[in-house]
């Protein structure tokens, strides 16, 4: 990259609703004009979410067994359990109030995603379905065909806070692997891959308040990291679970 990097939140979006035309929304917050070529649009899930209908009445979700059971021993509610387990592949830890999942996209995060802030009481806001293909209806619809960037904030092992990390992207590349490269002393990486769509996804975030309603951030600047091709999105940066060193 030899441009300078940006970050500029655009203005706030008016409250998303299911079937609004979010590529309009966000164009509109933009005045209109089209992007640049290095540009990436990074999104918040929820308005994704909200958009795509992914939006959830708790009186109307019938409570198994099981997520009684669970609701009682991390003090829950039972509706938002059952919720959660409808999106869970499999349940990955189960204590001290708190409920880790893996999903049906492979993401590891608390409550597989599902979320009560932001929406009205009584409701909830799942995942999008398929978070890379929603990235790539948006980059589609955008002018300029920026890379665009579905971001949700996760915790992470070992660290207190939260991040923000990519779960869908078109156009950019997720990952860069600097693998068979070599450091400034000759020496060969061999285990270097960086988290590109997840570091854009952080800046993003450091230009925006939880409650702003500015959930599009424009990260400029970002070169080569931006390709004509979609590319395979962001599902290349969940490791697979044979993978995992610290598993059963």
């Amino acid at each position: 990259m030899t441009a300078p990097l940006t970050v500029r939140a655009l203005r706030p979006l008016p409250e998303v609703a299911p079937g609004d035309d979010l590529a309009a929304l966000v164009l509109a917050a933009h005045d209109g004009a089209p992007f640049r070529a290095d540009d990436a649009v990074v999104v918040s899930h929820k308005v994704v979410s909200k958009a795509e209908g992914a939006l959830v009445d708790l009186a109307t979700v019938e409570v198994s067994a099981r997520a009684a059971e669970l609701a009682a021993e991390l003090e829950k509610e039972p509706e938002l359990v059952q919720l959660i387990l409808d999106g869970t592949r499999e349940i990955v830890r189960a204590r001290r109030g708190v409920l880790i999942c893996r999903t049906h996209h492979g993401f590891v995060c608390a409550n597989a995603g599902v979320d009560r802030s932001n929406v009205e009481d009584g409701w909830a806001v799942t995942l999008p379905a398929d978070p890379d293909a929603s990235a790539r209806r948006l980059r589609a619809a955008l002018p300029g065909r920026p890379a665009v960037v579905i971001a949700d904030s996760f915790g992470r092992a070992w660290r207190h806070g939260q991040a923000e990390v990519a779960i869908g992207c078109a156009g950019l590349r997720a990952v860069a692997d600097e693998r068979g490269a070599t450091d400034r002393h000759g020496r060969e990486l061999k285990a270097t891959v960086i988290a590109t769509a997840d570091h854009v996804a952080s800046a993003a975030d450091l230009m925006r308040g939880k409650a702003s309603g500015q959930p599009a951030v424009v990260v400029g600047g970002l070169g080569d990291h931006v390709t004509a091709e979609d590319g395979p999105g962001a599902s290349t940066l969940v490791r697979p679970a044979d993978e995992d060193l610290f598993g059963a």
